[in-house]
Formats: C-alpha cells, sequence, structure tokens
C-alpha cells in the first residue's frame, strides 16, 4: 500500500501545482488524471492490459516488464482498485489504490517509466520524476483523432509530452533525452485509457533506445 500512497501523493503535488498553471495545462490534466473513470466498471470485472518493453541499454529489464496488467477490485472492499502484473504464469502485486481517484493505470504508467529509465541511464529518479511533473503542468494541446473499437470508429483524443526536450542534462541521459510520452484516451474504452505510449525514438528518425507501451486489450470476469 505503501508504494499506492506514494503514486496518489504524486497526484496531490501536482493537483496542487496547478493551481497557477495555464488553463490549456489544467485542461489537459483534467484529462490524463480524469476523475470517475472506474465509476461504471463492473466490481466482478477486470481490464486487461497489455504491456510491451523494449530497452536496448537492458534488455533483460525489457523481458521481465514485458506482460499483461489486470487491474480488478478487492474483493473485501469494492472501493480498493488492485493491479497485477502477469507473464508466463506468473503473477505479482503492483499495489493497490482507491477506485474513487481513477483509473491507476496512468500512475502505474508514470512510475514505471521513471523506474524504467533511472535504471537504464542512471540518473536520480526524483529529477526524473520532477521533470515528468514539470512538463504536466505547462500547457497541454489535446488532439482529436479516431480509433476503431470492437468494430466501430469512435473519437479519441491524445495528449503528447516531452520532459527532456529543453533539459540541460539531456545530453547525458543515453538517448533518453528524445523521450516523449503519447496517452490515448476515449469514452469508448473502459476505464478512458487506450494506450499509454513512452517512446525514446529521436524526431529525425531511427530506433530509440527505450519503448514501453500499455495497450487496452479487453474487459473479463475477474480471477
Amino acid at each position: 500500500m505503501a508504494k499506492a500512497l506514494g503514486l496518489i501523493g504524486l497526484i496531490v503535488v501536482l493537483a496542487a501545482s496547478l493551481a497557477a498553471a495555464p488553463a490549456t495545462a489544467q485542461a489537459g490534466y483534467e484529462l490524463l488524471f480524469r476523475n470517475g473513470t472506474l465509476d461504471t466498471i463492473d466490481r466482478e470485472a477486470a481490464l486487461l492490459y497489455r504491456r510491451d518493453v523494449t530497452n536496448t541499454l537492458k534488455p533483460e529489464a525489457a523481458t521481465r516488464d514485458t506482460g499483461d496488467i489486470a487491474l480488478s477490485f478487492d474483493a473485501v472492499n469494492a472501493e480498493l482498485a488492485q493491479l497485477e502484473f502477469r507473464s508466463d504464469g506468473k503473477t505479482r502485486s503492483l499495489g493497490r489504490f482507491p477506485a474513487s481517484v481513477g483509473n491507476p493505470m496512468i500512475m502505474y504508467f508514470y512510475e514505471s517509466i521513471v523506474r524504467d529509465m533511472a535504471e537504464a541511464a542512471g540518473g536520480s529518479p526524483y529529477y526524473i520524476r520532477n521533470r515528468v511533473k514539470d512538463a504536466l503542468v505547462k500547457p497541454l494541446d489535446p488532439v482529436a483523432g479516431e480509433a476503431v473499437v470492437d468494430g466501430r470508429t469512435v473519437p479519441t483524443v491524445t495528449v503528447s509530452l516531452s520532459p527532456f526536450a529543453e533539459d540541460p542534462n539531456r545530453d547525458r541521459m543515453q538517448g533518453f533525452g528524445d523521450l516523449t510520452l503519447h496517452i490515448t484516451m476515449s469514452e469508448a474504452v473502459p476505464g478512458w485509457y487506450m494506450s499509454l505510449l513512452a517512446d525514446t525514438a529521436p524526431a529525425g528518425g531511427g530506433a530509440g533506445v527505450y519503448r514501453s507501451e500499455l495497450v487496452f486489450d479487453r474487459l473479463e470476469p475477474a480471477q
């Protein structure tokens, strides 16, 4: 539960920082950390996401972190959402979170990027986390789009941010200076998040050192 409290603490800090932020930043934040995204989900169901990771600096970490992530609800307290990582028939808990704050996949996504970058490229996770926080309180420009969900074309919205684009230390980040985060959301997707992508591919083209993509797969009965 300590990990969950840490992630929620990050959201509280971000919310406080947004008090004096531009309206465009507030609008982007409200999309990314939308409240109520789990309210209509059957408490006996589970949301299943697929995570695929490429990490040329630490290939073994990419293998470790590629798998499925299930979001279900606690059998005793249905207002607690729990995340579980599944791979090769094995499972491990990723924490429990108050369902009232929205879908914790967004918090897991950001924290996994912070951890992966610190592990692969070195540097302080606190510094990395703060740069992500700074990027979130700058003006964000949601981009409208479309996607096919269950055979239907549905509207989407995508928010992108580059936490280290102007960082004075970006040349020391072993390729992570080019990190860009793309979060695509849709009302048609249970839990709101369609995909969450972190990619270090340079703007000029070519492959980057790191890519992590979380994609909503399906809604299934809880195990």
